[in-house]
């Protein structure tokens, strides 16, 4: 782990263990983050999507960061910090700062579709706080596209140190060493990992590494490494789960994978609602594939 730059490495979006009244398991998320760790993950990333952050109360949201900083300390520690407002997302920033934290991932604006000088402008607010800013880039949910232009110029001014790309189009990477070399490309979507990978990035932020952690280390250590040989087999052992992290189900299915590999995934808060029971015996199938194959 490089703790100067604490987004490196794999670091895994996690998932948030909920007790069947839907309340926060807290106990149950600090072991998560530990077993995680002790499986050869970098760090965490609370309150991103997979985490439920947008259903959270404050009070929850801000002890959930906490809850990861006791279980792994601080410097493993990337809190998502989106929210509709500016302003709030700084005090999130700050609220990461206060609990220890070493960096914090920030989408866009995403409660309107919001232009360049507005995506500046909440960029700038946010590294106000002081911390290492992650961009995230989703242009499918959020409709605001951090192109490599708009990336370059964010980093240029000094307002993010790395980017987590999930727009799923990997010749992006190469535009964005040409035209901001010291931004550090993070993977952001599970199935194309080797990809980005093989394109030079520095880091992934994971789905999957919740449900199969160390054979998703072992897939991107492998993969940064240029062991093709190894990356490309676990990639073709994985990918039918990796593909779950670009689909609309993705907490349902990561946190049912969670369960089948005898962790505790539990329900997810409204509006999600559970699998259909074909999307379940597709999840069911394509992880006790990987559990026999001895990935778990």
């Amino acid at each position: 782990m490089t703790d100067h730059r604490p987004w490196r490495g794999v670091l895994v979006a996690t998932a948030l263990p909920l007790n069947d009244d839907l309340s926060v398991d807290h106990d149950a998320y600090a072991d998560h983050c530990a077993w995680l760790v002790a499986n050869g993950c970098d760090g965490v990333v609370p309150n991103g999507s997979l985490g439920e952050y947008q259903v959270l109360t404050p009070e929850e949201r801000a002890r959930v960061v906490e809850t990861a900083v006791s279980a792994v300390g601080g410097a493993r520690v990337m809190p998502g910090v989106a929210a509709y407002g500016s302003a709030e997302a700084r005090r999130w920033a700050e609220q990461a700062r206060e609990a220890g934290c070493g960096a914090v991932m920030l989408l866009p604006p995403n409660a309107y579709r919001a232009d360049e000088r507005s995506v500046l402008a909440h960029y700038a607010e946010v590294a106000r706080a002081g911390l290492p800013v992650v961009a995230y880039n989703n242009p499918i949910d959020t409709k605001v596209d951090l192109v490599p232009e708009l990336l370059a110029r964010l980093h240029g001014e000094g307002h993010i140190q790395g980017v987590k790309e999930f727009s799923g189009d990997v010749r992006r990477a190469y535009r964005i060493a040409e035209l901001a070399p010291d931004l550090d490309l993070l993977a952001g979507a599970d199935d194309v990992l080797l990809e980005l990978a093989l394109a030079g990035a520095k880091g992934w932020i994971a789905g999957y590494p919740n449900a199969l952690p160390a054979a998703c280390v072992e897939l991107y250590r492998a993969a940064v490494a240029g062991d093709l040989s190894t990356a490309d087999r676990l990639y073709r052992q994985l990918h039918p789960l990796l593909r779950w992290d670009s689909k609309v189900e993705f907490v349902q299915a990561i946190k049912f994978s969670m369960d089948l590999a005898g962790r505790h995934g539990g329900p997810c808060r409204p509006p999600r609602v559970p699998l259909l029971p074909e999307q379940e015996a597709a999840v069911r199938a394509a992880t006790e594939k990987a559990l026999a194959a001895g990935l778990a």
